[in-house]
């Protein structure tokens, strides 16, 4: 016998002539305006995405499959199928299909969330008081204050999840939402007016386009980032070394290095190279790319460094052209006191992936509850001020003029949600970050009945 959510035999059932056609409609519903946008096909999504996330977007279109009538004979495959093959099925898988026949999906924001057992879910698109829901395998991951797309269905007395469930970043949610305004609005008003559940139902493939071009656009712009330095040059490690000639002395090194205006010596064995005071901003590299660049406290750049190991003389930068550069300056300085450099390249991946994963045991750490107590501390001076100070999120006002309105106070509390929500999402949970306790500044604000 399946267990209760088993839709294997509903998912066979799609192989019959009548649905199969009615079903690649709703796919394409989905996923064509994303797929016809990038060139791409829907074996293309799991390439870039996974095969977990390509597998819970067929998902969403099938749950909203589940819901549509169709002008075929059946009429809706899961009436179809019940009616066919219901006699294979145990009661709470029939009441589990028969719940996402009239399910609608919509946007939820989770808190409450005791890993493993439940969550409670508030609507944001209908609005009402937030649900309990029986979750097991989403509430290991859920932090406070995520929003997630999902169909939320009442089987056996219980809220539960279906199985399309898809993590809403804040300008996934800000995509939906306008486009839920350009479906349902009136006129030019931003107010979403809320639609009814067959309003909603029609609206499902504007959840699964607004992650999917959010996620997407994500995903290729990180792709396509690449580091640079201050002069626009890609990072890419440059380790040039330098052996000394045969009879020559470190002290010799040292004495010559000294005669190179570029060069500042930090000790007997270590130079910064630099460059000069930059009289306006550096060059601006590529839209989306990292700029990295270090300079001293006098604010000239650091174009690389020159250390003495031995009987070699490393120089160190991080571009093709500083290294060339770097190169021709030692070598200009040098002469035949040293040898032909050989030159060890790294990319920023591949000094990412061979930094050491144990810690560093040279430098002593501050016990747990020592360093947690001086994080809040910095948090509680730090938030406490900015209560004071405009935030972007709330209109360039501070949170106390914010909570002198309704709306404002609305605001606010959207506001502290963010907080609260980028804190806990700290890989460690017993990070000081993700333990921090935001009850106070509802508290301080009076706002606490938005904290739900």
């Amino acid at each position: 016998m399946p267990n209760s959510h088993d839709l294997k035999g509903l998912m066979k059932f799609l192989s019959r002539d009548e649905w199969r056609d009615c079903f690649e409609d709703t796919l394409d519903d989905h996923f064509g305006p994303v797929l016809d946008a990038s060139n791409m096909e829907f074996d293309d999504l799991a390439e870039m995405l996974g095969d977990h996330w390509a597998m819970t977007l067929w998902g969403c279109a099938f749950e909203d499959f589940l819901t549509q009538d169709f002008d075929v004979e059946g009429g809706n495959i899961a009436d179809d199928y019940l009616k066919r093959r219901g006699w294979k099925e145990g009661a709470q898988a029939k009441a589990y299909m028969k719940a996402l026949r009239t399910s609608v999906m919509s946007l939820y924001e989770v808190s409450d969330i005791v890993s493993g057992k439940s969550l409670m879910a508030r609507d944001l698109i209908r609005g009402g008081d937030p649900v309990l829901v029986s979750e097991g395998t989403a509430t290991k991951t859920l932090q406070q204050w995520d929003r997630v797309a999902a169909r939320v269905v009442p089987v056996a007395g219980k809220n539960i999840i279906g199985g399309g469930l898809l993590p809403f970043t804040p300008e996934a949610s800000d995509a939906l939402f306008d486009g839920l305004r350009a479906i349902f609005g009136k006129g030019r008003s931003k107010k979403l007016p809320v639609p009814t559940n067959e309003e909603l139902q029609q609206a499902a493939p504007v959840f699964t386009l607004s992650w999917l071009f959010d996620t997407l656009d994500r995903t290729m712009r990180m792709e396509q980032t690449t580091f640079e330095n201050g002069d626009g040059d890609a990072i890419i490690f440059h380790d040039v070394r330098f052996p000394l000639a045969s009879g020559i002395t470190p002290k010799e090194i040292t004495a010559q290095l000294k005669t190179v205006p570029a060069l500042r010596q930090e000790n007997a064995k270590f130079w910064n190279w630099l460059g000069d005071i930059p009289k306006g901003r550096l060059k601006a590299g590529k839209s989306g790319n990292l700029a990295w660049d270090t300079s001293m406290e006098d604010g000239a750049r650091v174009l690389g460094n020159v250390e003495l190991k031995g009987r070699f003389l490393h120089l160190s930068t991080n571009s093709a052209a500083r290294a060339e550069k770097g190169t021709a300056l030692m070598q200009g300085a040098l002469n035949d006191l040293v040898g032909k450099p050989l030159t060890e390249i790294r990319t920023v991946e591949q000094m990412m992936a061979e930094r050491p994963v144990h810690k560093d045991t040279a430098r002593p750490e501050l016990p747990p509850e020592i360093a947690t107590k001086v994080v809040h501390e910095f948090l509680d001076k730090q938030y406490r001020e900015t209560l004071d100070q405009p935030v972007g999120m709330l209109g360039n006002i501070s949170p106390r003029e914010a909570i002198k309105t309704a709306k404002g106070r609305e605001k606010a509390a959207e506001w502290l949600k963010y907080l609260e929500n980028r804190s806990s999402s700290q890989p460690d949970p017993n990070d000081p970050m993700a333990t921090y306790d935001f009850q106070w500044i509802w508290t301080e604000l009076g706002i606490e009945n938005l904290r739900r």
